[in-house]
C-alpha cells in the first residue's frame, strides 16, 4: 500500500535496530521509571525491612455503590458466559465467534473500566477483575481479549495521560463497538525497548510511522491501536519512543499474519506492519520521548487483569480436583485420602484462597488510590502466573491419563468433557505475558533497591566522580546508621505481638504474621549484605535477585492472606474456614521462604556460568548427538525492514 497523491511519502532515514550498549539499555529503561514515591507502598516498605501491617489492615473496603453496580454486571456477565459462549468451539475452531464478540460489546463489556460519561460501566478495579476472573474461566482467550482492550489497551492510557480532545474522541468507541490492541513487542524487540526500530517522523501535522509490530493481542482484529515508536531526535523535537493512537483502517496499516499458539487458540494475535502511515499529531499521548513510561505507568495497575484470570483458574482447578477426587477410587478409598493426593488438592485451595486475596487487596488499593501499588501489581502478577501454572499442573497430575487426555476425546468415549489440559496451556503465557517471570524479577527488585541506590547509587556508579562518591558516602551513612539498627529486633519476636489475629475459636494467624515481620527484616539484611559484597557488579546476580524478590512474594500473599482472613472473619459466614485456608498457605508459604532464603547463599549460581560458557561456547555438542531435530528451515528471527507489505492483509474488524 503506497500513499495517496494528496500525501506524498515521506523519505525515510535508514532504520535498522539502534545499536545500543548494555548500560545505554538500562539508562532507557530507568529513565521510563517512576523516580518518585509519593505515595506509601506496603511493599516497598517489606523489602526495606519494615513490616507496615498498617497499610492493609483493616482490609480497605469498597463503596456500596460500586458494590451494586458491580455485582449487577457480573450477574449479566454470569448469565452471559453460561448461555452464550461455546468454549469447546472455540477451541476447536482456534476463533471466537464474532456473534460472541459481538454479544460482550452489547453487554458493555469492552467499556467496564471506562467512565460512563463515555458510555463505559465505570466498574472499580475490584469489579473488573472479578469479571475477567469469570469470563476468562469461560474461555481464557476471551478473557484475554478484554484484558488486552482495556488493561493495556487504548483506554488505560488514555485515561492516564491523554488529552480531554482525544478522550472525547476514542472513549465512546472504546467503550460500546471499537476493540483496541497494545503494539510495543518487535521481531527483534522484546523487554530491551532501547533497540526499538520502528519509526515516526514528523512531517506537517502528522507522523509518518514505518517498521513492523509482533505479538499484537487483539491485532488482527482491533479497530484503535496504540503503538510504540522511535521519533528521530530533531530541531525542536526530543525525539525518543513515543505513544500514538493509529486506527487500524488507515492506509499502510498490514496485519500480515495471525498467529498460533499452543494456548488460548482463540487469540486474535497477529504481525503487523507499517508503511507510510500517516498519523495526526492530535493522536500522540503525552509528549515526545514519554512512550516508555506511558507503557509502564499504564501496567502498574493493567498487570493486575492476569492474575485475575489466574485465580479464576484457581477456583476452576479445585472445583474440578474436588469433585473427580471424590468419586475417583484407588484400593478401597477415594483418591482424596490418599496423602500424595491430599497434598495437592490442600495445595490448590490454599494457593487460591491466597491468590484472589493478593488480588482483591492489590485492587482495593487500586480503586482508593491511596497507596502506591506498582510493586504491589507486578508481585501479583508474578506471583499468580507461577502458582497459576503449578496448580494447573497438580490437577492434570490428579486427573492422571485424563488430564493428558483433551475434552473432545474424553466426550466422544462417554466421559464427562473436563479441559484440564487445556487449562495447563493456556496458562503457561502468562509466566511470559506482560513481562516473563525473568524480567518481573529484575523490574520488582529495581524498585525494592531503590532506597539504597537513591542514597548510595553513586558509591557504586564507575562514571561518577571522586566529590560525588564521597558526598553519596556521606548521605549513606546517614541513612544506614539509622536504618540497620532498626533490623535487629522487631514486634516478630514478641510473643503477644498481632493478637487480633488469633481470635477466640479460631486458629493463630498472628504467629505467622509474626514471621513475616520477621523474614522481612532478615530479607532488608540479605539484601544489604549482597549489596555490600557485590556492589556494582550486584545487577548482574539475576538469580539472587530473583530469589529476593521470591521471598518478597511469598511475605505480600502470606500478610494478604492473613488479612482477608480476618476480613471474612467479621464480615462473611466463612470466616473460620478462611482462617483454615490462610493458616495452611502460611504454612506451606513459610518452607518456600525458608528454602529460598537458604539457596541465597548456598547454590549453584557460579558453576552454571561455567557451564553456560561451555555450552555457548561449543564444548558440549557432542552431548546433543544422537537426535534428529524436526525444526524446519529459515532464520531464527524474522526480517523486520521497512517497507510495503507483500503479503495479504488478514485484518478483519468484527462488526
Amino acid at each position: 500500500m503506497s500513499a495517496t497523491p494528496h500525501q506524498p511519502a515521506v523519505t525515510q532515514p535508514a532504520v535498522t535496530q539502534p545499536a545500543v550498549s548494555e548500560r545505554e539499555a538500562r539508562q532507557v529503561a530507568e529513565a521510563a521509571r517512576e523516580q518518585d514515591w509519593r505515595k506509601p507502598s506496603f511493599a516497598k516498605e517489606l523489602f526495606l525491612g519494615r513490616f507496615r501491617l498498617d497499610l492493609i489492615h483493616p482490609h480497605p473496603m469498597p463503596a456500596e455503590e460500586d458494590v451494586q453496580r458491580g455485582e449487577e454486571f457480573l450477574a449479566k456477565l454470569r448469565d452471559f458466559c453460561e448461555t452464550r459462549i461455546d468454549s469447546a468451539r472455540i477451541e476447536r475452531e482456534a476463533r471466537i465467534p464474532d456473534e460472541v464478540i459481538n454479544g460482550l460489546k452489547e453487554l458493555g463489556a469492552l467499556g467496564m473500566k471506562i467512565d460512563t460519561k463515555y458510555g463505559g460501566l465505570g466498574l472499580t478495579q475490584v469489579y473488573y477483575n472479578k469479571a475477567l476472573a469469570l469470563v476468562g474461566s469461560a474461555n481464557p482467550a476471551l478473557g484475554a481479549l478484554l484484558s488486552a482492550h482495556q488493561s493495556i489497551g487504548v483506554p488505560q492510557p488514555l485515561k492516564i495521560f491523554g488529552t480531554q480532545e482525544q478522550k472525547d474522541a476514542f472513549l465512546p468507541r472504546l467503550a460500546r463497538t471499537d476493540i483496541s490492541a497494545f503494539l510495543l513487542t518487535e521481531p527483534d524487540v522484546g523487554s530491551d525497548p532501547a533497540r526499538l526500530a520502528t519509526s515516526a517522523v514528523r512531517d506537517g501535522d502528522d507522523y509518518v510511522l514505518d517498521g513492523v509490530k509482533l505479538w499484537t493481542t487483539n491485532g488482527v482484529v482491533a479497530d484503535l491501536l496504540v503503538v510504540m515508536a522511535r521519533v528521530p531526535k530533531s530541531e525542536g523535537h526530543k525525539g525518543g519512543i513515543t505513544a500514538f493512537v493509529v486506527e487500524a483502517a488507515s492506509e499502510g496499516v498490514t496485519v500480515e499474519n495471525r498467529n498460533a499458539f499452543m494456548g488460548l487458540r482463540g487469540l486474535e494475535n497477529g504481525v503487523t506492519r507499517f508503511h507510510q502511515v500517516r498519523v495526526p499529531a492530535a493522536n500522540r499521548i503525552g509528549p515526545e520521548g514519554a512512550g516508555l513510561k506511558i507503557a509502564l505507568t499504564t501496567l502498574n495497575t493493567g498487570r493486575l487483569s492476569l492474575p485475575a484470570m489466574c485465580v479464576g483458574a484457581g477456583k476452576w482447578c479445585l472445583k474440578i480436583a474436588r469433585e473427580w477426587s471424590s468419586v475417583r477410587e484407588q484400593w478401597g478409598k477415594p483418591v482424596a485420602h490418599h496423602e500424595a493426593v491430599g497434598t495437592k488438592i490442600s495445595f490448590i485451595a490454599a494457593t487460591t484462597f491466597a491468590l484472589e486475596a493478593v488480588l482483591d487487596l492489590s485492587s482495593q488499593m487500586a480503586d482508593e488510590d491511596r497507596n502506591d501499588i506498582r510493586i504491589e501489581a507486578a508481585l501479583a502478577k508474578l506471583f499468580g502466573s507461577e502458582m497459576a501454572w503449578l496448580m494447573a499442573d497438580e490437577l492434570v497430575q490428579i486427573r492422571g491419563g485424563r488430564g493428558f487426555e483433551t475434552a473432545d476425546s474424553l466426550a466422544a468415549r462417554g466421559e464427562r468433557a473436563v479441559p484440564a489440559e487445556q487449562i495447563l496451556r493456556d496458562l503457561r503465557i502468562n509466566r511470559i505475558f506482560e513481562g516473563s517471570t525473568e524480567i518481573m524479577h529484575l523490574l520488582i527488585a529495581r524498585e525494592a533497591v531503590d532506597a539504597h541506590l537513591s542514597v548510595a547509587g553513586d558509591l557504586i556508579d564507575p562514571d561518577k566522580s571522586l566529590s560525588d562518591k564521597a558526598k553519596a558516602g556521606a548521605s549513606a551513612g546517614v541513612f544506614y546508621a539509622k536504618w540497620l539498627p532498626k533490623l535487629v529486633a522487631g514486634p516478630g519476636q514478641l510473643p503477644r505481638s498481632y493478637g487480633e489475629f488469633h481470635p477466640a475459636g479460631h486458629v493463630d494467624l498472628s504467629g505467622h504474621l509474626r514471621y513475616v515481620e520477621r523474614a522481612a527484616r532478615k530479607l532488608a539484611r540479605s539484601t544489604f549484605y549482597a549489596m555490600s559484597r557485590w556492589q556494582g557488579r550486584m545487577e548482574t546476580k539475576q538469580a539472587f535477585l530473583g530469589r529476593i524478590v521470591d521471598i518478597g512474594a511469598e511475605l505480600f500473599a502470606m500478610s494478604a492472606a492473613c488479612v482477608r482472613a480476618e476480613l471474612l472473619r467479621t464480615t462473611e459466614a466463612h470466616g473460620r474456614e478462611a482462617y483454615q485456608l490462610a493458616d495452611v498457605f502460611c504454612s506451606q508459604s513459610r518452607v518456600r521462604v525458608e528454602e529460598l532464603f537458604g539457596r541465597l547463599w548456598s547454590n549453584t549460581d557460579d558453576i552454571d556460568r561455567k557451564v553456560v560458557k561451555g555450552v555457548l561456547g561449543g564444548a558440549y555438542t557432542w552431548l546433543e548427538d544422537g537426535i534428529v531435530d524436526p525444526s524446519g528451515d529459515g532464520p531464527w528471527i524474522a526480517d523486520a525492514t521497512p517497507g510495503a507489505s507483500e503479503k495479504e492483509n488478514v485484518h478483519r474488524p468484527i462488526r
